[in-house]
């Protein structure tokens, strides 16, 4: 007995210390250990253990370790690392002086620039907790939520003075990005130029950082993202997506969203320097790739369509071989589109299936995407992804059922209260899929827009992804609506490519021709566009409202 026991705790062993050593290959490998002064990297680990897992510590440490590299370029300019850790210490004791102080709730509205970065740092440096709102969202929306995450303060883009106005009524307010108007507000600069840039005292605790949830439907919930006790936790994704340490990243996805604030957590970690510009431009991203010689832009799918959508001399016009990396995420990647992207820019692209809620669920590679198109990849090591059934049973491979995710990232629950269905200890995703002999994900759908039409049961995603793939079609979107006869039946919703040209009944046969005959869409409508939010997902709820 005594003897089994030390054999299964030297196994035990033996497994820890592989997963310690593949951890720090991963690392080396991503750039986190480079040369440098090794009084540098003292200075560094001096700042790491003050400010502890934190926003904060990114740039405290960076600005020791490599204080004259760029940590941030927007519209304005340039920022070194040691010039942000210094702006966020003045930034941070103007807000101080204004009453935000340790613990207090502070909101912020801001496109993708110095602004959110500096916000995010100073409000870190205070222990000041930060909720990041939509960009789209309405005046009401944002006094609503501002008073139910209990904000005291919120700094926003000068061009949303006007869906603020409500919410400033009680709160202390800061302008980040300055537009032509005035204002009689205080704003970020006066802050980090009117204010000692002396390092401060770390709070006694970290603030909590909330992403809200995308709000298609209802008011948006406060998800908290868990701070990472180390960068070791960014391991599994690290060794899946070869991201790299002191190279340039722009981030084009929109950075209040988990994607873009992902990636944003992802390059610092890694001591690399952020790209940002306000708005999303198809050719302008190009430009900035090719004028900053991007390693790794950072988009929603509808971004990659965006672009290729350009004239070829448009795209040809910019040189993006410096590119290693095009990490997709936060809306369905067709599996044409996936096709297309990498054929113009190289076999570079990588998927990421996940959620605010559940962080990465899985990611599908380059090699993935070529050999299944539309598949969300595998999960990455230390996440666990299971089909369940209705009744919480596992599901074979191949059958498809509700999607539960497990890893050290998932979030804790809502911040006004709630939380997602968990199954010995995984969390649901919220959507349906399931998983092919070789081990890659698919998702079928949202678990909640299951179509049951004339009994048979019938996802969106499958039906759209064809369609997606029909030479005239550039976007589709499909839901079910009420049918006196079947219960339900399936609108589609259609945008035609520019130039091209095809008939209801030419896509209804291409769906008959691929999939059973209940999956064909009973009417199909045809729009110029289709209502998105800003991370590109399809608002459905404004196609249910259509008059058609």
């Amino acid at each position: 007995m005594f003897r089994l026991r030390g054999l299964q705790s030297a196994r035990n062993f033996v497994l820890r210390l592989s997963g310690h050593v593949h951890a720090v290959r991963v690392l080396i490998a991503a750039g986190l250990v480079a040369p440098e002064r090794p009084d540098r990297t003292v200075r560094g680990l001096l700042e790491l253990r003050r400010w502890g897992a934190s926003p904060a510590a990114g740039y405290a440490v960076y600005a020791q370790r490599t204080p004259d590299r760029p940590a941030v370029i927007d519209e304005i300019g340039t920022l070194t690392f040691a010039q942000v850790h210094a702006r966020t210490n003045a930034i941070a004791r103007g807000l101080r002086a204004s009453g935000v102080k340790e613990g207090d709730g502070v909101a912020i509205l801001c496109r993708n620039h110095r602004g959110f970065v500096e916000a995010t740092i100073a409000c870190s440096k205070l222990g000041a907790n930060v909720a990041y709102l939509n960009t789209s969202f309405a005046g009401p929306q944002i006094t609503e939520v501002c008073q139910r995450e209990g904000m005291t303060a919120l700094i926003y883009d000068e061009e949303f003075a006007d869906v603020v106005a409500g919410a400033c009524e009680s709160l202390v307010s800061f302008v980040a990005w300055h537009d032509t108007r005035t204002t009689d507000r205080l704003n970020l600069e006066q802050l980090a130029t009117g204010n000692s840039s002396a390092d401060l005292d770390p709070p006694s605790t970290h603030g909590r950082l909330v992403i809200l949830t995308s709000g298609t439907t209802g008011l948006p919930k406060g998800a908290p993202r868990t701070t990472p006790s180390s960068v070791a936790a960014f391991v599994p994704l690290f060794s899946k997506i070869p991201l790299r340490g002191r190279r340039n990243t722009l981030i084009a996805a929109p950075l209040f969203h988990t994607w873009g604030f992902g990636n944003w957590a992802f390059g610092l970690s890694l001591g690399a320097t952020i790209v940002l510009q306000r708005r999303f431009d198809p050719e302008a991203t190009l430009a900035a790739v090719d004028r900053h010689d991007a390693h790794t832009l950072v988009v929603v799918p509808v971004m990659l369509q965006r672009m290729l959508e350009l004239p070829k001399e448009a795209i040809e016009r910019h040189d993006t071989t410096s590119l290693r990396v095009i990490n997709a995420s936060g809306s369905a990647l067709p599996g044409e589109l996936a096709t297309t992207t990498m054929d113009t820019f190289g076999d570079v692209l990588y998927n990421l299936y996940g959620s605010t809620e559940v962080a990465w669920a899985s990611i599908a590679t380059p090699q993935d995407l070529r050999e299944a198109p539309g598949t969300a990849g595998r999960p990455p090591i230390g996440t666990t992804v299971r089909i369940l059934d209705e009744a919480g049973n596992e599901l074979p491979q191949g059958e498809t059922g509700r999607i539960f995710v497990g890893n050290e990232l998932s979030f804790r629950g809502y911040t006004g209260g709630g939380d997602k269905e968990r199954i010995d200890g995984l969390l649901s995703s919220g959507d349906v899929g399931y998983i092919d002999d070789a081990g890659r994900l698919f998702i079928a759908g949202r678990d909640d827009e299951m179509i049951i039409s004339g009994g048979e049961n019938v996802f969106p995603r499958e039906v759209e992804d064809l369609l997606h793939d029909h030479d005239a079609v550039e976007e589709v979107a499909i839901l079910g609506v009420d049918d006196d006869k079947f219960g339900q039946r399936l609108r589609a919703f259609v945008v035609l490519r520019a130039g091209a040209s095809a008939t209801e009944d030419d896509l209804k046969e291409h769906v008959k021709t691929n999939l059973a005959r209940y999956k064909v869409p009973r009417e199909i409508v045809f729009l110029d566009q289709l209502p998105r939010n800003p991370t590109g997902k399809v608002l459905k709820r404004e196609l249910q409202l259509l008059e058609v």
